[in-house]
């Protein structure tokens, strides 16, 4: 590693090229692989070759935040300043109190930034806001705070302008940003899904045929996959307002196809009636626990959604073991 002169220290000099370990190592993190464990270790990096004057950039110590500052500050000329946020993005760290005041200004402190750069002003993400007191820096460090971007795609042109577009400032939730959140989803899931299908498919073979105890693990699993993916992928095409009933819409839907697909006519009453309770109730489950994900839900907001729907999920579930219990005994 290469290093250049930082005030009276030095500082490691970064590229902006990712490498395939990189590349590989963020792939992981997507799937919750060593996602907690996936970090740079805070203090000042140098960006190609800057000098007193060169502006200083502010992100968090979780690599895939560095890795994707880094690179689209690749070929200026910056201080990167990295704060110790356990690995957490800067959004979450923001809210956790990590990429907070407190440690904005050790790292001040820590890295001798005073003596560094000949300045007095940190370029921080619109999106650590929530943590960063501005006016307190200034008090504690004589550092003023500039909130930039949402992006990090965009920090060239505002570093260009000396100020952001309102575009930079928007923050989108589109398909795409929908769409890589899945993966982790799907591996947090797995944890507590498995050992469930599995129980569901010892108790349908005791009651009933292999086949049969196939079918219901296959359902469920399926039911899971469209609250975990199906349901935030198709997020604003489905009707209402409430997580749990866009993921209930979701799971009918996803009930009729498994209906017309799989022969439904020939599974009886009961079957039928389970099925259309329960996976719709699989389904709403693992939709609404999407709302942590998202850009726009609220705490009070989501609590509320809790209160009404888990309860009515609930019922659904008990309702549907009823029903296939009562129709197997009566048979």
């Amino acid at each position: 590693m290469r290093w250049v002169a930082a005030g009276s220290g030095r500082a490691p000099q970064i590229g902006g090229t990712l490498t395939l370990a990189d590349h590989l190592g963020a792939c992981l993190a997507r799937w919750g692989i060593n996602r907690m464990t996936f970090m740079v270790p805070p203090g000042l990096y140098a960006i190609g070759a800057p000098d007193s004057e060169a502006p200083v950039v502010v992100t968090a110590n979780y690599k895939m935040s560095y890795d994707i500052v880094r690179r689209a500050l690749c070929g200026r000329n910056v201080w990167l300043l990295v704060l110790e946020t356990y690995g957490i993005n800067v959004w979450c760290a923001a809210g956790k109190g990590t990429f907070g005041t407190g440690e904005l200004v050790r790292r001040i402190e820590n890295t001798g930034l005073a003596q560094v750069v000949s300045h007095r002003r940190l370029i921080l993400p619109i999106l650590g806001a929530a943590g960063v007191s501005a006016h307190r820096v200034k008090q504690r460090c004589g550092f003023e705070v500039a909130y930039a971007t949402v992006r990090a795609a965009d920090l060239p042109a505002y570093l260009d302008q000396g100020a952001a577009t309102p575009a930079m400032r928007e923050l989108r939730f589109n398909w795409y940003d929908r769409l890589v959140l899945v993966p982790v989803e799907l591996v947090l899931a797995a944890k507590p899904v498995l050992p469930v299908t599995a129980l569901v498919y010892l108790v349908a073979r005791l009651f009933w045929s292999a086949d049969v105890a196939a079918a219901a693990a296959l359902a469920l699993l399926g039911a899971v996959f469209t609250g975990i993916a199906v349901g935030p992928l198709l997020l604003p095409l489905l009707p209402g307002r409430s997580f749990a009933v866009k993921g209930a819409l979701a799971g009918v839907v996803y009930c009729a196809l498994l209906y017309a697909l799989a022969g439904g006519a020939g599974w009886g009453v009961a079957a039928t009636l389970g099925c259309f309770l329960a996976l719709p109730a699989v389904s709403s489950f693992y939709t609404l626990n999407f709302t942590g994900c998202t850009t726009y839900t609220s705490k009070s907001g989501v609590k509320k959604e809790m209160r009404l729907g888990l309860p009515v999920m609930a019922a659904a579930l008990g309702a549907a073991l009823f029903i296939v219990v009562a129709g197997r005994l009566l048979v």
